[in-house]
């Protein structure tokens, strides 16, 4: 097996698990974050987190499209709220907006910005479209501003959790360990 066949391989099977990894985080912060504070600021750290450290481990356009997509489906599947499906989009942008990147996520100014914007943007847009879909009742102005903006929020939770995580795979040199 050549070099490039077996991290495409590894690639896929860290996909995996990161979908199950957004599925079951889902599945328990998303419940969580609503009984403790009422609002989805937890549940984003469920999102954003997998979401991240693939695009940080893979390097790949399409993997945090995947986790999310896969994970979404994975999580309603096994009795997750609907509004989880709002999340496969919201990856899609994150995975759009993290190719400005090249879909590295590094211990750099120019790269944890990009990772930043592309955090708080898909967080945002998922909060909107959770908030249009899945709220009923309340109007477009409500899920525009207050809806996601406490997704915004939950993406800085996700940021302050992940970054430090990855600082510290990085500093570990997990990377090699895949054969980078």
């Amino acid at each position: 097996m050549s070099k490039r066949t077996y991290l495409i391989t590894v690639d896929i099977a860290l996909t995996g698990v990161f979908c199950a990894i957004f599925a079951a985080l889902n599945l328990i912060l998303g419940p969580l974050s609503f009984s403790l504070t009422g609002l989805p600021i937890i549940h984003d750290v469920a999102v954003f987190f997998p979401l991240l450290l693939i695009a940080w481990v893979t390097g790949r356009f399409l993997t945090s499209s995947l986790v999310g997509i896969i994970g979404s489906i994975v999580a309603i599947l096994l009795g997750g709220p609907p509004l989880i499906i709002c999340f496969a989009p919201s990856a899609v942008v994150f995975d759009i907006l993290i190719s400005a990147n090249h879909h590295k996520i590094r211990i750099a100014p120019y790269s944890l910005i990009i990772a930043a914007i592309a955090t708080l943007l898909s967080a945002y847009f998922a909060g909107v479209l959770i908030g249009v879909f899945f709220s009923p009742g309340q109007t477009l102005l409500w899920a525009v501003t207050f809806w996601g903006g406490w997704h915004t929020v939950g993406g800085v939770l996700s940021l302050a959790i992940t970054l430090p995580t990855i600082l510290a795979l990085e500093k570990a040199n997990v990377r090699k360990i895949k054969g980078d």
